[in-house]
C-alpha cells in the first residue's frame, strides 16, 4: 500500500474540480490547497530523508504501477481543461471568480501536466516521450522537451543555462531571462540536432516547427469550439503553468554554480548543484521532483527510486512555501543567500 502514496498527486485535480464547480472564494480551491493546505501539512508531517534499500530499488524500478500513475495524468488533465473551457464559455463569472478559476487551472497544468511531462521526457520509450509532449501542449511549452533534455541537463549551473538562476537574481528577472533564453536555445539545439542527422531546416524532423504548428492548431481549435473567452483562459493557464515551472527552476538552482577546471571545462554535475527538499507531502504530490539533486546527478533514474544525499544543499522549506518566498525577493535573499556555498558566490558569470 505504501507504493500507492503517489496517488496523492491526484489531490490537485480534485481541488481543481471544486474550483470549477464553485463560485466565490471556492474558485480558488486549487490555489488554497497548493499554497496553504500543503505547506501547513508539511510543517506538521515534516521531512523524510530515508533512502530505499537495494531490494526496494530493484522492485520499484520495474513496477509498472508507478508508470501507470503518471500516464493517467494525460486523460485527467485534458478532461479538466476542456471542462474549464466549457464553464468559462458558458458561466457568467465575476472578475474575482474568473481569476480564481484561471489560477486553479494554471496550478493543475503546472503540477499534473508540465511536472509529469518533465518526468516522462527523460524516459527512453517513444510512447512515454509522446505522452510528455502531449502534456506540454496545453502548457504552450513544447520546446521545453528539447531544451531541457539536450540543454539544461548539460549546462546546468553554468552561464550557458537559462534555467539556472544567478546569485542575487530575483525571480521576476529570472522569469524573463529563463523563458526567452530557453526558447532561443531550443531553436539552437534543434538546428544542431538537424545538422547531426544531416536533415534540412524545413524537414519533418524539425520538432520545433511541429511544435509551432501543433500549438497554433490547438489554440485555433479552442477558439473555434469554445469561443474567445475560453481562448483567453487557455492562454492564461498555459502562461501560469510555465511561469510556475520557471519559479521551480529558480528555487531548484538558485545561486549554485559549477566550477571551471584547469582544462577549461566545467566540473561534472554533482549532487551539490541542485537544491534538495525532503518535505514529505511535496515529495509525493510532485512525484519526487523535490529530490532534484539526485535527478540531475542521474537523470535516467525514475522518480520512485530517487535518493537524497548529505552533501546536497537543502531548502529550508518545501516547494510550495519556497515558491511563495521567492515571490518576495528581499525575504528570499535573506533566507537563501547565506545558504549558498561561499565558493559558488565568488563565481562570476
Amino acid at each position: 500500500m505504501k507504493d500507492l502514496k503517489y496517488l496523492a498527486a491526484y489531490t490537485i485535480p480534485l481541488a481543481c474540480v471544486i474550483s470549477f464547480m464553485s463560485n466565490g472564494v471556492l474558485t480558488y480551491s486549487a490555489v488554497i490547497y497548493a499554497f496553504v493546505v500543503i505547506p501547513v501539512m508539511e510543517l506538521i508531517v515534516g521531512e523524510d530523508n530515508v533512502n530505499l534499500n537495494e531490494e526496494d530499488i530493484k522492485s520499484r524500478g520495474v513496477n509498472k504501477v508507478f508508470d501507470i500513475m503518471l500516464y493517467l495524468n494525460v486523460p485527467i488533465v485534458y478532461s479538466m481543461i476542456f471542462w474549464g473551457f466549457y464553464i468559462v464559455a458558458n458561466n457568467n463569472y465575476t472578475v474575482f471568480e474568473i481569476i480564481g478559476v484561471t489560477l486553479s487551472g494554471g496550478v493543475l497544468l503546472a503540477t499534473n501536466a508540465i511536472n509529469v511531462a518533465h518526468e516522462l521526457g527523460h524516459r527512453s520509450s517513444l510512447f512515454e516521450k509522446t505522452l510528455s509532449k502531449t502534456l506540454l501542449l496545453p502548457c504552450l511549452y513544447m520546446h521545453f522537451f528539447i531544451e531541457h533534455n539536450f540543454g539544461h541537463h548539460t549546462n546546468v549551473g553554468t552561464p550557458k543555462d537559462g534555467a539556472s538562476a544567478r546569485y542575487k537574481q530575483s525571480v521576476y528577472g529570472f522569469w524573463f531571462t529563463s523563458v526567452t533564453k530557453q526558447y532561443i536555445d531550443a531553436w539552437v539545439k534543434q538546428k544542431e540536432l538537424l545538422n547531426r542527422s544531416k536533415s534540412a531546416f524545413y524537414s519533418v524532423k524539425n520538432d520545433m516547427l511541429w511544435y509551432l504548428v501543433i500549438q497554433s492548431l490547438y489554440l485555433f481549435g479552442v477558439w473555434f469550439v469554445f469561443g474567445g473567452a475560453a481562448l483567453i483562459f487557455c492562454i492564461c493557464i498555459g502562461i501560469i503553468s510555465f511561469l510556475f515551472l520557471e519559479t521551480i527552476n529558480y528555487i531548484e538552482h538558485y545561486g549554485l554554480r559549477r566550477i571551471k577546471t584547469e582544462s577549461g571545462r566545467y566540473e561534472r554535475v554533482q549532487t551539490c548543484h541542485s537544491w534538495n527538499s525532503n518535505h514529505s507531502i511535496g515529495r509525493i504530490v510532485l512525484y519526487e521532483l523535490t529530490r532534484h539533486s539526485d535527478h540531475h546527478y542521474k537523470s535516467s533514474k525514475k522518480y520512485q527510486i530517487l535518493d537524497c544525499y548529505d552533501e546536497s544543499p537543502q531548502l529550508p522549506y518545501g516547494y510550495p512555501t519556497s515558491i511563495l518566498l521567492s515571490l518576495v525577493p528581499p525575504l528570499w535573499f535573506k533566507i537563501m543567500n547565506k545558504r549558498v556555498p561561499e565558493r559558488m558566490k565568488k563565481i562570476k558569470d
